[in-house]
């Protein structure tokens, strides 16, 4: 399999460096993965309709907190056309969350089945809590979707309750619960040519937050900006903080074999989109 990371939503959220230090930017780090399947998405980021008609498709409150710069060229649409590909091409989507940032461009697809845990689809169709209401766009979703939900059954995976089969994917994809963020977050690990790599959605939001590199021996830290959204996004925060250590410490034990990236750090998407450049 081949993958591809496409930014599909640069992000200049209210507190500029106090959100990352680099430049203040955000990105939403989706993958493009190549199957004899077809073609398969980890999340959408957003939607051609999201740049087109912005209101009332995003909340107006996050709109303005997170500060998309709404580019139709960075849409995963136009970036799978670019690449030589139709939107017919794309059979899955396997979703972390169903947030506005991370779903919008479901309708782009309409051929594809929408991979999703089930507890996730459940507290996005309900919206119970006025942040429920504003993270969860069903504007984004309302059309024919081919849903597929699904529980965590099967062999654990590096210790991690897993859904492992997902209907109609190979075995080398799976999704990883790791609830907090939202009731159903996921992650979604994938298996390539050079182990697995493991797309942590919004689990954490910041790369110091996982040990990396040469720089395993530090202690976990995140910028003030971030730690603030982590808090005011998070549904479960036992769960959140317990998920990133269970991260962490995957990292640590064995980050020959697995890579961790999260959806929004812009650092980790450049090194793996040009580590995966470097090896093609």
């Amino acid at each position: 399999m081949r993958i591809h990371h496409l930014n599909c939503g640069t992000m200049c959220p209210l507190g500029g460096r106090l959100m990352d230090a680099r430049d203040g930017t955000l990105v939403c780090h989706c993958l493009l993965i190549e199957t004899e399947s077809g073609l398969v998405l980890v999340d959408t980021g957003l939607g051609v309709k999201d740049v087109e008609h912005p209101q009332p498709r995003l909340s107006r409150a996050l709109r303005s907190l997170v500060r998309p710069r709404l580019h139709l060229a960075e849409t995963a649409l136009a970036q799978i056309k670019a690449l030589g590909y139709a939107a017919n091409d794309v059979r899955h989507i396997v979703i972390t969350h169903l947030d506005f940032d991370h779903a919008g461009g479901i309708e782009d697809f309409p051929y594809a089945q929408v991979h999703v845990y089930a507890e996730e689809l459940n507290a996005a169709t309900h919206r119970r809590s006025w942040l429920a209401r504003r993270r969860y766009r069903p504007l984004q979703w309302d059309q024919a979707i081919q849903w597929k939900t699904y529980i965590a059954h099967g062999e654990p995976w590096f210790g991690f309750r897993c859904v492992r089969e997902l209907e109609g994917l190979p075995p080398e994809i799976l999704m990883v619960p790791l609830v907090g963020h939202t009731y159903g977050h996921c992650g979604v690990a994938v298996q390539d040519g050079s182990g697995w790599l493991l797309h942590a959605g919004d689990a954490y939001f910041f790369r110091g937050e996982m040990p990396q590199g040469e720089h395993t021996g530090e202690a976990p830290h995140c910028t003030p900006g971030l730690s603030f959204y982590q808090r005011f996004m998070e549904v479960d925060r036992r769960s959140r903080l317990l998920n990133q250590t269970r991260l962490r410490e995957l990292a640590t034990h064995h980050g020959k074999d697995v890579r961790i990236v999260s959806a929004h750090d812009a650092v980790e998407f450049e090194r793996a989109r040009d580590a995966r450049r470097g090896r093609h």
